[in-house]
């Protein structure tokens, strides 16, 4: 899992007195990236960001902060044209995208971080769109069978049936709980459908934060849909689930514009949840069309916006799987790349979680996604070791059963 003031000028005259709020603080703003002008179609491959801190200044292709898990651009200002869309390819750690801008941002094309749909040529995982999750394998020949979505709120799989939207906003059928805050920090994307019999499930939406310190306008659209899952109005089998919306963040001294911003589930007999919309400015002016309706935070003028957890925020972290420690940027290729972990085949294994700043009285839940064959699981970790240190750290141990093969571990933490 990764983690996720005000000041007045006064001005004085023989017989008058104006006061003015300062403008919003964007931390790292910098410019360092230049201005981002879009008058064509692009697409930002975020697989070139430079592994760094966050807050190191940017030349043109991104800084990748694992610990953040994110990749940050430091734009001077942002214009992407009527008729242009920005897309992106993914890092390989499918982190979100961070756009701190010191000055303006105006959208009139589109800015598009959705997930792919479902796919009928398998084998297949549709791919998210950044800071999102993957969709669930079909069935297909050759024994393998179809597997839940990918994310805390991945859709469930009838393995050779049909598969199940994933949730995220809400809870949809056989799916987990909700995830997220309505502040959209730690700052994290859609879920997957379940794959059903020959069609994958839907790819979860992304997520990003575009956070400036003047004007956005948005005439345009910025969108971090899930991705449909296959509708069939005739046969449960040949359905697979939509995934989840993603989430967007935007934070701006003045708010404006007639454009959309969206974070639908993607469609399909069995649709996946919306995503998460947060809204923060000083000023208002526009009349946006937001999908699902949004959470809106009234900023101070002069303000410094949050863009990352505070200091003492929770965390939570898979240390080891079967004995073998887990490193804290993680990638899971599913065979493209080395696992994380390998261990033998055993009938169970023990995995060990270690949390900062959370309860005793928290439950630590661990899903175990397998790549095919099987639908997720989840377990209730055990309270295994206390350090009454400050920071409170926690470890607790979790022992699910192994399946053959690649599966996607994550953990969360529910607190009282």
């Amino acid at each position: 899992m990764k983690n996720w003031k005000s000041c007045l000028f006064v001005l004085t005259g023989i017989a008058t007195s104006l006061v003015a709020d300062a403008a919003i603080t964007i931390p790292g703003a910098d410019g360092s990236d230049g201005t981002l002008l879009v008058t064509n179609n692009v697409t930002i491959d975020l697989s070139l960001a430079v592994t760094d801190d966050w807050n190191t200044a940017g030349t043109g292709a991104g800084v990748y902060d694992s610990n953040k898990w994110a990749v940050v651009f430091k734009y001077s200002n942002v214009v992407v044209s009527n008729g242009c869309t920005v897309n992106f390819v993914n890092h390989a750690s499918r982190a979100p995208v961070v756009w701190l801008v010191s000055g303006d941002v105006t959208i009139d094309g589109t800015v598009s971080l959705a997930g792919q749909s479902f796919f009928d040529s398998p084998p297949n995982l549709a791919e998210p769109g950044p800071g999102g999750f993957r969709g669930g394998m079909e069935t297909y020949t050759g024994g393998i069978n179809a597997s839940a979505g990918f994310g805390p709120g991945g859709g469930f799989t009838e393995v050779t049936d049909s598969g199940r939207g994933a949730s995220h906003l809400t809870a949809v059928t056989s799916s987990p709980a909700p995830y997220g805050n309505e502040s959209i920090v730690p700052l994290i994307g859609g879920s997957g459908g379940g794959g059903g019999n020959y069609y994958s499930g839907g790819a979860g939406g992304g997520a990003i934060l575009i956070a400036c310190g003047g004007s956005m306008t948005v005439d345009g659209m910025i969108a971090a849909d899930g991705g449909a899952g296959r509708q069939d109005n005739y046969n449960d089998a040949y359905r697979s689930g939509g995934g989840s919306g993603g989430a967007i963040r935007l934070i701006a001294e003045s708010f404006g514009g007639s454009g959309f911003v969206y974070a639908r589930g993607g469609g399909g007999n069995y649709s996946g949840s919306n995503g998460r919309v947060r809204l923060e400015r000083v000023n208002n002016s526009g009349t946006v069309s937001v999908v699902p309706d949004p959470s809106i935070l009234g900023l101070q003028g002069g303000a410094t916006a949050l863009i990352w957890p505070p200091a003492g925020a929770p965390e939570a972290r898979i240390v080891s799987v079967g004995g073998v420690s887990v490193s804290s940027d993680p990638r899971a290729e599913f065979g493209t790349t080395l696992a994380d972990a390998a261990i033998p085949q055993t009938n169970s294994t023990y995995i060990v979680v270690e949390t900062v700043n959370v309860e005793s009285a928290s439950q630590v839940i661990v899903r175990v996604t397998p790549r095919h064959s099987a639908s997720f699981s989840e377990y209730t970790a055990t309270l295994t070791a206390t350090n009454n240190l400050s920071p409170l750290t926690l470890e607790w141990t979790a022992v699910p059963p192994v399946n053959l093969g690649y599966s996607a571990v994550q953990v969360r933490v529910v607190r009282p």
